[in-house]
């Protein structure tokens, strides 16, 4: 049905995470919406007045439905840098919650692009296909995500994660 792809297990520690959840709007947008947030928050909009710096990826946990389209409720994360783990910055948006969470192993696979919905939703398919039987994995979600600020035009990097099981 699809051609394989390549990729890669690899695992993730934890640690502390800024999150937003966004439920009722198109993945694009949700997207966008909470990447906004986040981005407002590592800027020193916090009770620190602190500048972060950013961290990549832009980690999105999506929720397919029966067939494969994603649900409108998305859940974006975003590590928050190693000097800040100890005590983050408390938000100044109560849209945005700071969770700890545990390390993981994830199988990755890596494409190019200014990345859409469909092009997740594609290459998390091609995964699927690809780990066929071979491997244990979480299907009720998986995580969407994009190293490059939008001025990139070229040269990005987006990854597809299944999380192992």
């Amino acid at each position: 049905m699809y051609d394989d792809v390549a990729y890669e297990e690899r695992e993730y520690d934890g640690g502390k995470f800024a999150t937003v959840e966004l439920t009722g709007k198109p993945f694009d947008e949700a997207l966008r919406e909470a990447v906004l947030k986040l981005l407002k928050y590592v800027g020193g909009s916090n009770d620190q007045g602190a500048g972060m710096g950013m961290m990549a990826p832009v980690c999105t946990t999506v929720f397919p439905g029966q067939d494969g389209s994603l649900q409108q409720k998305v859940k974006v994360l975003l590590r928050i840098p190693s000097q800040f783990q100890a005590s983050p910055p408390l938000p100044s948006d109560e849209g945005i919650q700071i969770e700890e969470r545990e390390g993981m192993t994830v199988y990755s696979t890596q494409f190019g692009g200014y990345a859409k919905e469909v092009d997740y939703i594609s290459y998390a398919a091609k995964l699927t296909s690809t780990l066929g039987n071979e491997a244990a994995f979480h299907e009720d979600f998986y995580f969407c995500n994009g190293y490059d600020p939008p001025m990139k035009p070229y040269g990005r990097r987006n990854e597809v994660w299944l999380l192992k099981k």
